[in-house]
């Protein structure tokens, strides 16, 4: 499993329903465990981005299926980053000539 880091800014729809926003975040977590991922962690935060997400996926593609299903819904705009861990980090560095 991948690990992927999520940044979510509100859109206007999701600052306007904001008092659903507790619901749609549990929804969504919901969500992505049926489409295969699973969520490490979920963060309400302070600054440019409203909240932050840690998961794992089995491929990018799932990742990026549950991102625009995601997306589609209207409250929420995505930015991620696929992460490695430190070993992961190793092994990419030692395949460097």
């Amino acid at each position: 499993m991948g690990l992927y880091i999520s940044l979510f800014k509100l859109t206007e729809e999701g600052i306007k329903n904001i008092k659903n926003a507790p619901n749609r975040i549990e929804e969504g977590i919901k969500a992505a465990e049926a489409m295969g991922g699973k969520v490490i962690g979920f963060y309400p935060t302070m600054g440019e981005y409203d909240y932050v997400g840690i998961a794992e996926w089995p491929n990018d593609e799932a990742a990026s299926a549950f991102l625009l299903a995601l997306g589609s819904k209207g409250n929420v705009r995505t930015t991620t980053l696929k992460a490695y861990t430190i070993e992961e980090y190793k092994g990419i560095i030692n395949k460097l000539p």
